[in-house]
């Protein structure tokens, strides 16, 4: 008796992890056993292109702005040694 209650017992299990794992069990419990889907962007602040471009802007601004600034210091330069060169009396030219 007791060997056909094992053999009942291991069929039933072997049946249950038929349904549970095989074929078509995927269309019975695929909605179950979802992919993980990357987060939804629900703002700007979300969407790391956004951020990027925002840096790369900001990165372009602050280079044209220090080349601005290196670009007035050099012409400031200029001016002032021709300043000087044309106030120098001894210089003979």
């Amino acid at each position: 008796m007791g060997r056909l209650l094992l053999i009942v017992l291991v069929i039933l299990a072997l049946w249950l992890l038929w349904r549970a794992f095989g074929p078509g069990s995927n269309d019975r419990y695929g909605p179950l056993r979802q992919k993980q889907q990357p987060p939804a962007i629900k703002g700007p602040d979300d969407d790391e292109e956004f951020l990027w471009n925002i840096e790369k802007n900001r990165f372009k601004e602050r280079r044209a702005r220090e080349e601005a600034e290196r670009k007035a210091r050099e012409e400031e330069e200029r001016r002032k040694k021709r300043q000087t060169r044309d106030d120098d009396p001894s210089d003979p030219t």
